[in-house]
């Protein structure tokens, strides 16, 4: 097996803006308010985009080579991460998404647990990201119908390189001018709360029922680990994802128990396959399947996107740690 290029799926949503063509992306659409750049959810399937299986889909291809996704993805019924784009032109609806428990009894599902990195982020620009203080859920009710919600959550002012865990349950909103990577479970179930007089849908009840009326906590990131090559730090390990931010110098990205998502952020660099050197720039999507290690040349930045072992080490899980390269 051979690491290769995906080509993303692209969205149009009223919010959106078109900076995501900075990133390589095109659509006939008049906007693009996302890019899925690694997805096997059937609203949207990435297309192998290079090698000699180009133009199959990531998940017909998984299925024929279950083993490209590592041990640590045996535990899930079907491909668990999802990688997204999002360009907020406008703000996003305030919404809220429900954890697994609430999603598999209710609507047969998965739920969605994300994670954002601010790529970039205009003057002002913020998000929303939990409530001010603790309410009940009668307060909550009264403030949704009475349409002072907005006075009730955190808004947050953002920059680039900012790093926000939304754990299900949290309510949550892109500000207008960001443009961000969003890392989640492969779930597109999304409660909206309030839309801005929009007229699209909301879903008030089911929102009442999985948000958690708390403040948010943003835990501290771990600080970066530098060695001769790279910089690697974790913005996020949890069961449903680790990811990783790095800066790679002639270095080798690979990984024995689970598959690597590489998205570039900037920078121009080369992967050595076959002993041939690819180019890769801003906006590039990877799939690094398990087992298979990949030399980067040149610098660049980019999310790294995988599955690890998240609970009490094991002596087998110590053994499975040392082998792995950044």
């Amino acid at each position: 097996m051979k690491p290769f290029f995906l080509k993303s799926v692209c969205k149009d949503y009223i919010w959106g803006g078109n900076r995501l063509r900075e990133y390589g992306k095109s659509s006939e659409k008049e906007r693009i308010a996302e890019s899925w750049e690694l997805s096997c959810h059937p609203d949207g399937e990435s297309v192998i985009a290079s090698g000699e299986y180009e133009g199959m889909t990531l998940k017909a291809w998984l299925e024929e080579n279950p083993d490209a996704l590592g041990v640590y993805c045996e535990k899930f019924d079907r491909f668990p991460v999802l990688v997204k784009l999002i360009d907020a032109k406008e703000n996003l609806s305030l919404q809220v998404h429900p954890d697994n428990a609430y999603a598999f009894r209710n609507e047969h599902d998965w739920g969605k647990t994300e994670l954002w990195y601010i790529i970039e982020a205009e003057p002002g620009a913020e998000i929303i990201y939990g409530f001010k203080d603790t309410l009940t859920k009668e307060q909550f009710r009264f403030a949704i119908e009475h349409h002072t919600i907005l006075d009730w959550v955190n808004h947050v002012p953002v920059k680039a390189g900012d790093v926000f865990y939304i754990p299900a349950g949290t309510v949550h909103a892109i500000g207008k001018g960001i443009l961000l990577a969003e890392i989640q479970q492969t779930s597109n179930l999304t409660y909206r709360i309030y839309d801005y007089d929009r007229g699209r849908e909301l879903h008030i009840e089911k929102a009442l029922e999985v948000t958690r009326l708390t403040p948010a906590e943003n835990p501290p990131l771990e600080p970066p680990v530098i060695r001769e090559g790279f910089t690697a730090q974790y913005l996020k390990r949890c069961p449903f994802f680790t990811v990783q931010k790095i800066t790679a110098l002639e270095s080798s990205v690979g990984y024995y128990d689970s598959f690597r998502h590489l998205l570039i952020l900037d920078g121009e660099a080369f992967l050595e396959i076959d002993g041939k050197e690819l180019p890769i720039k801003k906006g590039d999507s990877i799939f690094i399947p398990a087992g298979v290690f990949c030399p980067v040349k040149g610098k660049c930045t980019a999310l790294k996107t995988f599955m690890s072992y998240t609970g009490v080490p094991t002596d087998r899980n110590i053994r499975i740690k040392e082998r792995i390269i950044l």
